[in-house]
């Protein structure tokens, strides 16, 4: 008995080399290994590219998939809306 690379659920392979239990959990772990292998394709394309900060053109890293810098994408009106709710809930 194994267990599944994918889902770790215990099965008996039909061949010696098999590591998933079934067709549907080998495409799902295809599927995961193509779309990581796409994203780290992607960053690697960004480095030595100069990428700025769409509002506050500050310099972007590779790992920032976003057109903004972390502090652009945070919206001030709604962290101070949920300010102002947590506030509330802590008054009642």
């Amino acid at each position: 008995m194994k267990n599944c690379n994918w889902c770790d659920k215990l099965f008996k392979g039909s061949v010696s080399y098999q590591i998933y239990c079934s067709e549907t959990c080998r495409t799902d772990a295809t599927k995961e290994k193509i779309a990581q292998r796409y994203i780290h394709q992607r960053r690697q394309k960004r480095k030595g590219k100069d990428r700025t900060c769409k509002m506050c053109k500050t310099s972007l890293s590779i790992y920032n998939d976003e057109p903004l810098c972390n502090n652009c994408l945070i919206n001030p009106s709604e962290v101070n809306k949920t300010l102002r709710q947590i506030k509330r809930l802590l008054n009642e």
